[in-house]
Order: C-alpha cells, then sequence, then structure tokens
C-alpha cells in the first residue's frame, strides 16, 4: 500500500491514505464482530489451527559447539542455551556452504554437516561486544551480498554496550541510550577461504534504550535481478526497544524504531555517508521522516523472507505483545499500526495494572491507515494469567516453500512458534491483503529419521526450543533449536495414518444379526441402517459411553478405515448432542472410540478417546484443556465419516464430509485390534453405509 505525504492520523503522525479492511480468518467469522466496541476481546482468534495430516521427515544435518554469552554473569535462564544459532541460509556462491550466526558471537560455515569457525564477531569487538542480557542480543544475523562470490562482502549485525564504547549511534531512542546496534560490511580477501581474511567498515549504528526488539534481521532480496531497483539493497528490521506497550517510536517517522529501513549499503547519501538512501523509498519526500524507512508500526519485526515464486511477495513475522502473532505482506509505507493496534485489533493499556487489553476496531478505522496481517494466531493464556509473565507464544517467520523435496507444501508458508516449537503453515492463496478475513492455519507434524512421530521439543531436548527455519539456495528447508545447538535438514513429508487399509473390504452388514446392542431393545436394524432410537443410560464401571452397538461380523481389525454416513436425531436445540464410531473393542471397558458431537468446549465432547478398565481419557492432538477440534456435526443432516487407524504405529485419523485434512488426530497405542461400532453416550441417531477397509 503506496502513502502519500501530509496525512496525520491521531498526534503527529503521517500514515497511508489507502486503508484496509479488518482482516480475519479464512472460513472464520470475522472475530471481535460481536464485542461491544467498549468490551476488551479475551479471545481474539478462538479459532485454533487445524489438523493439516502433513508430517515433515527430518534428519540431522548439524551440531554446534556449545558457547557462552559475554559478557557474565547471565541472570535470565533463557539465554542459557547450548549454542544460541539464529539463521541459516546459503553463501551465494555456488559453493554449498551454509553461514549460521550464533548470538554469543561466532560465524560459523558449514559444509557436508559439519560447522567450521569462520570468525569471531565476540572477539573481533571485545570489550564492546555485549550478548548477555536480552534474548536478540549479541551477533544477531548475517547476509552475504548477491555478488560474494566477486565481491566478498557480506554484512553482520551485532549489539554493544553503550557504556563500554565511545561511538556515537547515528540515530538514537528518545529514552537513555544503554545498547547499539551496528550494521557491519565485510570484505572477504579471498571469498572462497575457510576463514575470514580481510577489512570491515561500519555502515550503520542505532541506540536502543531497552535490551529487547533491536536490530534482528537484515537481508537482500533474493527476487531482485542485476540491473532492477531493488538489486543490492539491504532490508534492516528495526524493533521497538522494547519500551513498553504505549511507546510511541513505531509511529514516529523521525526514528528508526519499529520500523523496516531499506538503504542502500554502497551509497553516500545517508547522514552519516557511509550508505545510500533509495530515491524510491517510500518517505524521502517526507519532511521530517527519515528516507531509510520503507515500512513502519511495528513491535518487534523478528524475521523477513521474500517468496520466490508467486507474486514475490514479501512476508513478516511479527511478534505481539499482548494477544497476537501475526504474519504480515510487506508493502513500501505500510504502517502496521504498533502500538495504537495489535494485529487487526486497538490495543490499549489498561488504565490500572499491568494487562494491556484490545478491542474492535472503531468505525472510523479506514482513515488512519493500518494495514492488517494476513494470517495470525493467539496466545490462549491460562486462566490464571497474571499479564506479566511469559505466555510462551512468539512467532518466528519462515518461508514460502518453492523447493522439489515437499511437493505437499509447494505455495504455502512455512513457519512456527519460536517457544513450544510448533510448526504451521497457511496456503498463499488464502493469505489476501486486505481481505477481511485472515488465512487459514494449519498444524504440521514431524517425523524422526526412523519413521518415529515426534515434537520440536523432542528433537530439541528442552521445553523451551527457541525454534528457527532456514533456508538453501535450492529451496528446501531447515529447523534450528537453540536449546541443544542442532540443525535438521527437512527431507521430505509423511501422510498422517497411512498405513494400508486396502487388503479387504466388509460391506452390506446392516442387517441385525450383524450386531450385538449393549441394551437390544433400544436399537433398530430395518436393512439398511443402524439407528439407535432410544437415549442410553449410565451404567455401572468406568465413564464411558452409556448405549453402543458392535459389529460382530467380520475379524478384530488392526490396520482398519471406517467408512459411514452418520445422522444425529436428537433435536438440534441440544448443545451436547452425540454419537461415537467405536473401534479397537475387546471388550465392554475396553475400546476406543470417536466422539463426534456439537459441543467441542468440554472434555467429554468432540475428541478421540480410549477406555482401558478405566474412565475414558481423552488422547487427540487437538484438545487444549478448554477447546477441541471444531464442533463435528451441527445439524440435523447426514455426514460422511471416515476413520483411520495404524496398529503398529498407533495413529488415528477422523475426516468428516469427505475432507482431505483430518478433524482429529492421535497417536495411541493401549489397543491395537478389536472390533467397529457406533452408538451414544445419552443421545439418538443413526448409521449407514458402513464399509470396513482392513489389512
Amino acid at each position: 500500500m503506496n502513502t502519500s505525504p501530509g496525512v496525520r492520523p491521531r498526534a503527529l503522525l503521517l500514515a497511508p491514505l489507502v486503508a484496509l479492511a479488518l482482516v480475519l480468518s479464512v472460513l472464520v467469522a470475522l472475530p471481535g464482530t460481536a464485542h461491544a466496541a467498549a468490551d476488551p476481546i479475551t479471545d481474539p482468534i478462538p479459532e485454533r489451527p487445524a489438523a493439516s495430516g502433513i508430517g515433515l521427515t527430518v534428519e540431522e544435518y548439524a551440531t554446534f559447539p556449545k558457547t557462552e554469552p559475554s559478557p557474565g554473569p547471565v541472570t535470565d535462564p533463557r539465554l542459557v542455551r547450548h549454542a544460541r544459532i539464529n539463521y541459516l541460509s546459503e553463501l551465494p556462491d555456488g559453493s554449498g556452504r551454509m553461514a549460521v550466526p550464533d548470538l554469543n558471537g561466532k560465524l560459523y560455515l558449514v559444509e557436508d554437516g559439519t560447522p567450521r569457525l569462520y570468525l569471531d564477531i565476540a572477539d573481533t569487538f571485545s570489550p564492546a561486544f555485549f550478548a548477555s542480557q536480552g534474548l536478540g542480543q549479541g551477533f544477531g544475523f548475517v547476509t552475504f551480498d548477491p555478488g560474494f562470490k566477486r565481491n566478498g562482502r557480506f554484512y553482520t549485525v551485532h549489539t554493544e554496550l553503550a557504556s563500554a564504547t565511545t561511538a556515537v549511534p547515528d540515530m538514537r531512542q528518545q529514552a537513555t541510550t544503554r545498547y547499539h546496534g551496528i550494521v557491519t560490511e565485510w570484505t572477504a580477501a579471498d571469498p572462497s577461504a575457510a576463514t575470514f581474511q580481510g577489512t570491515r567498515r561500519e555502515v550503520l549504528r542505532i541506540g536502543f534504550a531497552g535490551t529487547i526488539h533491536g536490530i534482528q534481521q537484515i537481508d537482500f532480496n533474493p527476487n531482485a535481478r542485476p540491473h532492477t531497483p531493488d538489486h543490492g539493497l539491504l532490508y534492516i528490521a528495526v524493533g521497538d526497544g522494547g519500551q513498553g506497550a504505549r511507546n510511541t517510536e513505531p509511529q514516529n517517522l523521525s526514528l528508526p524504531h519499529g520500523k523496516i529501513l531499506r538503504i542502500d549499503p554502497r551509497g553516500t547519501n545517508s547522514a552519516n555517508g557511509k550508505y545510500g538512501i533509495p530515491a524510491r523509498n517510500p518517505f524521502t519526500g517526507t519532511a521530517g521522516a527519515l528516507g531509510e524507512i520503507y515500512a513502519y508500526g511495528m513491535r518487534d519485526p523478528h524475521r523477513f523472507s521474500w517468496d520466490t515464486g508467486g507474486g514475490h511477495r514479501m512476508y513478516l513475522g511479527h511478534i505481539g505483545e499482548h494477544a497476537l502473532e501475526s504474519v504480515y505482506e510487506v508493502r513500501a509505507g505500510d504502517n502496521f499500526g504498533w502500538s495504537e493496534r495489535e494485529g487487526p485489533f486497538r490495543f490499549e493499556k489498561a488504565p490500572t495494572g499491568p494487562c494491556a487489553r484490545i478491542f474492535p476496531l472503531p468505525e472510523d478505522d479506514e482513515q488512519y491507515g493500518y494495514t492488517y496481517p494476513v494470517a495470525a494466531y493467539d496466545h490462549d493464556p491460562p486462566a490464571d494469567w497474571n499479564c506479566t509473565s511469559d505466555v510462551g507464544r512468539a512467532i518466528v517467520g519462515g518461508f514460502v516453500y518453492r523447493g522439489s523435496d515437499l511437493p505437499e507444501l509447494r505455495g504455502k508458508y512455512v513457519f512456527g512458534d519460536i517457544v513450544d516449537g510448533r510448526l504451521l503453515f497457511a496456503d498463499t492463496k488464502d493469505m489476501r491483503r486486505g481481505s477481511k478475513e485472515l488465512a487459514r492455519l494449519y498444524d504440521l507434524m514431524l517425523y524422526d529419521e526412523s519413521g518415529k512421530r515426534v515434537t520440536m521439543r523432542d528433537l530439541a531436548g528442552h521445553t523451551r526450543v527457541d525454534l528457527r527455519f532456514g533456508r538453501d539456495a535450492d529451496g528446501e528447508l531447515y529447523l534450528l533449536s537453540k536449546a541443544n545447538g542442532k540443525i535438521w535438514k527437512v527431507t521430505g513429508t509423511r501422510k498422517f495414518a497411512s498405513c494400508d487399509t486396502d487388503g479387504s473390504t466388509l460391506t452390506h452388514v446392516m442387517a441385525g444379526r450383524n450386531w450385538s446392542p449393549v441394551t437390544p431393545s433400544k436399537w433398530r436394524f430395518p436393512g439398511h441402517e443402524a439407528v439407535l432410537a432410544e437415549p442410553g443410560v449410565q451404567r455401572p464401571g468406568p465413564r464411558r459411553p452409556f448405549e453402543y452397538a458392535v459389529l460382530a461380523a467380520g475379524p478384530e481389525y488392526r490396520d482398519v478405515r471406517i467408512d459411514a454416513e452418520v445422522r444425529l436425531d436428537t433435536p438440534v436445540e441440544i448443545t451436547n448432542r452425540d454419537v461415537i464410531i467405536v473401534f479397537g473393542y475387546q471388550s465392554d471397558t475396553k475400546f476406543s472410540y470417536v466422539h463426534l458431537s456439537t459441543d467441542n468446549t468440554i472434555y467429554p465432547h468432540n475428541g478421540i478417546f480410549v477406555v482401558n478398565d478405566a474412565d475414558r481419557v481423552r488422547i487427540e492432538d487437538q484438545w487444549n484443556g478448554r477447546t477441541g477440534a471444531p464442533p463435528a456435526v451441527t445439524d440435523a443432516d447426514w455426514h460422511k465419516v471416515r476413520v483411520v487407524r495404524c496398529a503398529s504405529s498407533g495413529e488415528i485419523a477422523v475426516y468428516v464430509d469427505g475432507s482431505k485434512r483430518p478433524l482429529m488426530t492421535a497417536v495411541d497405542t493401549t489397543l491395537t485390534s478389536g472390533r467397529v461400532g457406533f452408538g451414544s453416550f445419552d443421545n439418538i441417531g443413526r448409521l449407514r453405509g458402513l464399509k470396513v477397509s482392513y489389512r
């Protein structure tokens, strides 16, 4: 979105003229529209990422030496990592070497999975180099000039303690400067050498008042070819310095904080004469504005990347404050609204106490010209959250996949959560700038080299993963963790619950002689349906479905696919109406079942459960303690249901209404064989068209 000089929304601040409508999620109603204008929103995005049924297979690529932040001591346990590796990229010289920065001050080049020290940033800038406070302090990033093979140039970002240097920032925050973020240009005498020998020069030095949200990423647009306007221009993501929820500096165009800058590192028309300001930047003609600014209104612009296919769009993973982690499509002149906005909501510091609040957008929002996310997820804090502790949510931006090893993800923006290591994606076709819907998000699973399903926490060996992404020259993806200093290459994809069930098929089994109900008098078998005509009642023993009928025909199944249509005959006015599909049935107190319900907000409903001589236990991935997968059945119509259970892996997938993506997924090996069935707790319903495929 382009802007025009002279527009000043609120006090002092310029904003784009072209206004964009509120963005919210694909297939989901606009969050917040049901709230009164004065009511804070407590759950801005109720719909959580859906199951994709896609798993990434990974293999370990590299392990890095243990490092320590300097200078000590370190008081924040989040900085005590094995190695604070922060990114991976391939050098643009055809050598296949990978560059990996460690925030503790080391630059490694990796060949064939072996990291070798290329340059010691901490030692070079000692004693001013600083990495022992703040999650992003230290040697944060490295990027290589597109012509590195010929010119040997690359660029780094590191932080220094202001009191340990006599250098003066080119720009600084209004509060007292405590740290400097420095962009440095290096020129290697021999670009092919295994260790750096050459010269360096400082390009830009920015002063920060806080320990967090400094210069996060610097990079070149990979789509910019020689002799095109963007070629050789360096993008610099600058955070707001962690100055609190009411920091106005991201909206102040005379400061670089809370902005993405774009500079020409080989130019000289900047105030310090060490770089150039591109004439095409959006604010070069605006009085009082920094010409370096490309986009603004950001809290912590952590990671950005360009789609190397499609429309070559630029995407930013933006770390939120109170409630939201967002993905923006970035264009010149954009204002993302911080700290007036958090994602597509009005942000407000609470009148008293530490809590911030978000509200629906005002009716006159278009006049402010803010740009809103194309995708987002919320924090879902626990009920007893005190508004000050870390809730364990922070987005790490990734890449639109354009490689060849993962065809199922082509055209998908793959990203994740720094803290818990969740892997997510959104289809770029759904990431529509200016839409009233956010793109639907999907979870990705993980499998290790042995084929075992794992999580990033398993791979990292820690509950705090500190996830990062990398990409090589072929567009293939890598996953990084600071927790144990390892990198994994994504080698392929795997469909969840993909065992072979095409050996034998059982059909035409709806006659009553094939069924064994708990209470025969409650059932009708007219020939083509199994009808539970009367609700069940609770029976002695463990908590489990009250009434069901087991299919007595056929064998006990291991790898099995169950296809059928179900209908709930209980009136839709009853919110807790349900039917169940039974599988792995061994006895009345040993079986598994899928609960298909209108209600997904309480523990017993709309999930996958196992009864093993004890009260039923919920086992599916979608339940987070408060809600599960979207309701499976909300009307009185017939619905197609497919349940796949793979005995050896324990993988269970549930599909509804022909969807190619599972509604629910689980892994459980408690009961690896047994019969199938149909029933309910205390409702009525029916099943038809049953087909059981098995091997």
